[in-house]
């Protein structure tokens, strides 16, 4: 079996946290000199999942969710959070000592503007910050008569004594056979787009672009493959990458060869100072508000561009996807092995949601070739899979009785690929509203997976097609459609994604992303259903003369056709359906035998 660490099912965060760390936090301002200090989520890598010794949002408020921030001044606090964790922020807060407030609604730096005294002095670490961000702070903290203050030590680093040490896992080549292309071509290609920006390098912070850019993979960060560190690459091609030199094995060395030197990541500061009189290409989305004042201090002439390896990263190569195929075949097999699980053992009403991600697990281990999961299990039942970013612990864990619907969410890392699946199974007998809304998100997965489109095309044009039978109905959703994927890579990927908001990239053949339609009623049942697609290039449509663009399902694994309401599919949609099952069944049912093979068939059968 794959040895990866299993998913955490313990209680973490809560009130206490914040009840026990405040004082010691406004103890370390005052030491500072300081009446505030502003607390993102985001650590100096920016990355959406933080090595245990980044966690300085959880460990002052008590807060774990993935996204959120905090403000502490001498006489008052607030933490912020999304919608996604509304429930979750009220559960885990001290609210007699944090004021909880919306992130959207009452972002950050308006708060400050509000709350701060005048004359206060509020300290910020400038490598937790974007440089935009940064500036809606200095406007707000103006407006109150008060300054903000860049700090050189954080003062929860200082404050947090017995702060977990930072990740220092061994790097290891990516091998050519799952990139594709190896990093002296990709080096090279990238040197020339900075090249003809009219820069003369690019400073590069983002962990996954250098993962992608030399072809690397390590284990500093949970369920995602990368190392932790900074490069800056040139616009010739050669680069020098800021990591622990620990970190390198003999093989990753001689692997990066001669047009890379290594230098240790605490010198990434000199190796910026050293850009003296160069324009440099830096991700002001990406990179910290750091970067860009030790570039401008060291009179470099900054330009502001997205990172150079975000777009050729995101666009997969033929090996790539063709290992995306390979990834899903296996994944798909493990995956319905639990699926067949929960059809039949898991009916029984004594199951549990920890069980349930246990199992799972187990099915995926036995696979050889799986690194680790691409993400903690989403296993939620009834009430808690209408929570879209449910994680299960020992304090929330509900058996999967008998009348209402569970869903599971998840995903591995493998060499040549990475997945991510949600499926919503009946345990017991759904209702009719239960099916009739699984089937208006079916509609909605349908729509999307069958989309054609020109160049140019943006998800955010696309997004109204998943949601359309909903809307049509007065239903609706609040997360985006669709998210990148990466290629052994982390499970969220930009530029693209397909959403009502904030998604103009064009969609580009290559390109992976999900579609994965839902509906939540509030504590009752989560519906989602999930496919990870590929842009494909087609031929135009009938008589047209415009090449089109459409999708290449990845994913393969059955949808409960025990939720289907049949009444409302259309020929088209049940043709569709009876298409992506035949597909599954001939490409998992080789990998199957005995009861599960049996049950596939059955699974798969036509409408």
């Amino acid at each position: 079996m794959t040895q990866f660490k299993p998913q955490s099912f313990d209680v973490k965060g809560g009130p206490q946290v914040g009840r026990a760390h405040l004082p010691l936090l406004r103890d370390a301002l005052a030491e500072a000199g300081l009446d505030g200090f502003v607390i993102p989520h985001e650590d100096e890598y920016n990355n959406e999942y933080l090595p245990d010794c980044n966690e300085r949002l959880s460990w002052a408020t008590g807060f774990t969710g993935s996204a959120g921030a905090a403000v502490v001044l001498t006489g008052k606090a607030a933490v912020f959070a999304d919608g996604r964790y509304t429930v979750q922020v009220r559960e885990q807060v001290d609210a007699s000592i944090f004021e909880i407030q919306d992130l959207i609604e009452t972002p950050p730096y308006d708060w400050v503007g509000k709350n701060a005294p005048k004359g206060a002095k509020i300290g910020y670490d400038p490598k937790l910050h974007s440089p935009d961000a940064l500036d809606h702070f200095h406007r707000a903290a103006r407006k109150a008569g008060a300054e903000m203050v860049a700090v050189e030590t954080n003062p929860i680093d200082t404050a947090w004594q017995d702060r977990p040490a930072p990740p220092a896992a061994q790097v290891h080549p990516h091998p050519i056979e799952f990139a594709g292309e190896d990093h002296a071509s990709k080096r090279s290609r990238v040197g020339e787009a900075i090249a003809e920006d009219g820069a003369d390098a690019a400073a590069i912070t983002a962990p996954p672009s250098l993962a992608w850019l030399f072809n690397l993979r390590g284990g500093d960060v949970a369920r995602s493959p990368l190392a932790l560190g900074a490069a800056i690459l040139n616009a010739d091609g050669t680069a020098t990458l800021y990591m622990d030199p620990e970190k390198l094995t003999d093989e990753a060395r001689s692997h990066l060869g001669n047009e890379v030197a290594i230098r240790p990541e605490a010198e990434f500061a000199a190796g910026l100072a050293e850009l003296k009189g160069k324009a440099v290409s830096v991700d002001p989305a990406q990179s910290s508000a750091w970067v860009f004042d030790r570039l401008q201090a060291a009179g470099a002439t900054v330009k502001r561009r997205r990172d150079p390896v975000a777009l050729p990263k995101a666009i997969k190569n033929s090996t790539e996807i063709g290992g995306a195929r390979k990834a899903h075949v296996r994944d798909g097999a493990a995956l319905t092995r639990f699926l067949h699980w929960l059809d039949t053992e898991a009916q029984s009403g004594e199951v549990n949601e920890i069980e349930a991600a246990i199992k799972l697990a187990e099915f995926r281990g036995e696979l050889t070739d799986l690194k680790d999961l691409s993400f903690d299990t989403i296993s939620g039942f009834g009430k808690n899979g209408a929570l879209p970013h449910y994680r299960v612990s020992e304090a929330s864990n509900l058996k999967l009785a008998r009348g209402s619907l569970y869903l599971v969410d998840s995903g591995g890392q493998y060499p040549d690929g990475t997945t991510d699946v949600t499926r919503t199974v009946p345990i017991g007998e759904p209702t009719a509203e239960m099916r009739r809304r699984f089937t208006l998100v079916l509609k909605g997965h349908i729509a999307l997976s069958t989309a054609r489109f020109p160049r140019g095309t943006s998800g955010g044009q696309l997004d109204t097609l998943a949601r359309l039978p909903l809307w049509m109905n007065g239903l609706d959703y609040d997360h985006g459609t669709g998210h990148g994927v990466g290629s052994f890579l982390g499970v969220h990927e930009g530029p693209q994604r397909i959403a009502k908001a904030g998604s103009s990239e064009p969609l580009k053949p290559g390109m992976i992303v999900s579609n994965e339609p839902g509906y939540y009623k509030e504590q009752e049942y989560g519906i989602r259903i999930e496919n990870l697609i590929v842009v494909t290039e087609l031929a135009p449509a009938g008589d047209g003369d415009r090449a089109m663009m459409g999708f290449e399902n990845l994913t393969l694994a059955p949808i409960h056709r025990g939720l289907i309401d049949l009444d409302i599919l259309t020929r088209e949609e049940r043709a569709w359906v009876d298409a992506y099952h035949a597909d599954v069944l001939a490409k998992l049912g080789p990998k199957l035998s005995g009861e599960t093979a049996e049950w596939l068939n059955a699974a798969c059968a036509p409408l």
